[in-house]
């Protein structure tokens, strides 16, 4: 084969690999180009639902347990504004979350333990002080409806998340002692007095509890026990 004809069949196929080159070329810029418009759909989609849906009911949420608010604490209704609390709860977004945390608190009042647990385990505890508190209650329901195990965890898990609040934690702590008295687990009871006395001395002198008299009949019955 002569060299002009190799150079011309090399050539050929040059050619054929760039068109075939070209071809996935066209066809992948064609696939991006598809993409690209999906994703503009897709960014185009959320600026529409967060200003034309999400911003008008996240407003029309914020409306709703601002007048559950008012009702609450200007005409001291508290049934009629815990029925527009529940009703935002059902609605989602920050004001439906706090909206649960405030229903639960009234049928708390009205001894609906089992429904302010439901509405307790819908909560979102995000805030530091709020937070802790919203479990207390949480504990608290359980101890009503003599469920004194979930209790504890609760009551543990306030513990932990008010991270030794000087004011809070203490108060968790005494629930749990007296959670553990009821159950006779008077060693555990103990060790609660005993870390009240050791961390929350102001706690000694405003809570109006004889904690170190509590830790001293806890430690005796403990001992008795054995």
């Amino acid at each position: 084969m002569s060299k002009k004809i190799e150079n011309e069949e090399t050539l050929a196929e040059l050619e054929n690999a760039n068109e075939s080159l070209e071809a996935k070329v066209k066809k992948n810029l064609k696939a991006l180009s598809i993409i690209g418009i999906v994703i503009a759909l897709i960014v185009v989609g959320v600026i529409v639902y967060i200003f034309l849906v999400r911003q008008p009911a996240i407003k029309k949420q914020d409306n709703a347990i601002a007048q559950a608010d008012r009702e609450m604490l200007m005409t001291g209704n508290d049934s009629l504004a815990n029925q527009k609390y529940q009703k935002v709860a059902e609605g989602g977004y920050a004001a439906g979350n706090r909206a649960k945390l405030m229903s639960a608190i009234g049928l708390y009042k009205e001894g609906k333990y089992n429904e302010a647990i439901a509405m307790l385990k819908g909560y979102d505890v995000k805030d530091d002080i709020v937070g802790p508190a919203a479990l207390s209650l949480l504990g608290d329901c359980y101890v009503n409806t003599d469920k004194l195990n979930d209790a504890i965890d609760t009551f543990k898990k306030a513990v932990k998340e008010s991270d030794e609040n000087p004011y809070y934690t203490p108060i968790f702590l005494v629930k749990l002692a007296h959670i553990y008295h009821e159950q006779k687990n008077y060693t555990e009871e103990a060790k609660m007095y005993q870390e009240i006395v050791d961390k929350y001395p102001q706690f000694l002198q405003t809570s109006g509890i004889n904690v170190e008299k509590e830790l001293e009949r806890a430690n005796t019955l403990a001992g008795n026990a054995k």
